[in-house]
């Protein structure tokens, strides 16, 4: 009778510790493409070497294989980020330029959690930001298509960035995403990048509603808010009177990358 009653009591804290491992943690980061962090994660985990001659080894060895697989992880997420709604990164590193590039700045990684096991085994978490990647997917040209020097016109000079309202359209978040007038004309894409920028900023951020845009530090505290008219894959195209309202400001925040997109 008191092994019945003792497993009773068991099984259900068995169930209990095994459903709280299994749940995710919405803190955690996740890995794949957080384009709204402009950061590309990865997880990757070790088993503790049984042939080592002591735990201290044990757990080193566990270490190492972790950030191997989260290495590896993290180049088959970067091969699969979009590069402008038609094709991926890994369509670009079918050149060897590019894929020992490519797998240069991958190595660049940070380690931004480890967490260890009772068992000695290791995970590691493990991202690089976005924006390495812009002079791969497009050598900067600024010379040859610098965009065009702000306007001084007399228009508000305040807005310290653009947010592109894409709601209900069908848009790919890439590296290279262009903002077209109603002609087909960029009015905003890479190419308007400052050399500086295109080191330190994706061309875009994509969030999931707008009061997570006008937060975003990427738009700064008074962005012009614009919305899209239809969508091509990562292209997006402005109404006339939308175009002609950015045509009309002072858009020097465009060289700096200030541009957030906001799906759904």
């Amino acid at each position: 009778m008191k092994r019945f009653v003792l497993a009773v009591v068991l099984v259900p804290l068995i169930v209990v510790a095994q459903g709280k491992d299994a749940k995710a943690d919405p803190s955690k980061p996740q890995p794949g493409v957080n384009w709204a962090g402009q950061v590309v994660r990865a997880t990757g985990q070790g088993a503790p070497d049984l042939k080592a001659q002591n735990p201290a080894q044990a757990r080193l060895g566990a270490e190492r294989a972790a950030l191997a697989d989260a290495l590896r992880n993290l180049l088959a997420q970067v091969k699969g980020v979009s590069v402008d709604g038609t094709r991926k990164v890994s369509d670009l590193m079918e050149k060897d330029e590019i894929r020992t590039r490519v797998e240069g700045l991958v190595r660049g990684y940070k380690i931004i959690n480890k967490r260890y096991f009772s068992d000695s085994g290791v995970e590691v978490e493990i991202e690089v930001p976005l924006a390495m990647f812009t002079d791969v997917v497009d050598p900067d040209t600024t010379q040859m298509f610098a965009a065009p020097p702000a306007k001084p016109v007399e228009a508000d000079k305040s807005n310290t960035g653009l947010v592109i309202d894409a709601r209900g359209l069908k848009v790919v978040p890439s590296l290279m995403p262009r903002v077209l007038d109603e002609g087909g004309k960029p009015v905003y894409s890479i190419d308007f990048l400052s050399t500086d920028a295109r080191k330190q900023s994706a061309v875009a951020a994509y969030v999931q509603n707008i009061d997570d845009a006008q937060k975003s530090q990427k738009a700064g505290e008074k962005p012009l808010v614009l919305k899209a008219a239809r969508a091509t894959g990562a292209d997006l195209q402005l109404a006339p009177e939308d175009a002609r309202k950015l045509a009309a400001l002072n858009t020097s925040f465009l060289a700096a990358g200030k541009v957030v997109i906001v799906l759904n």
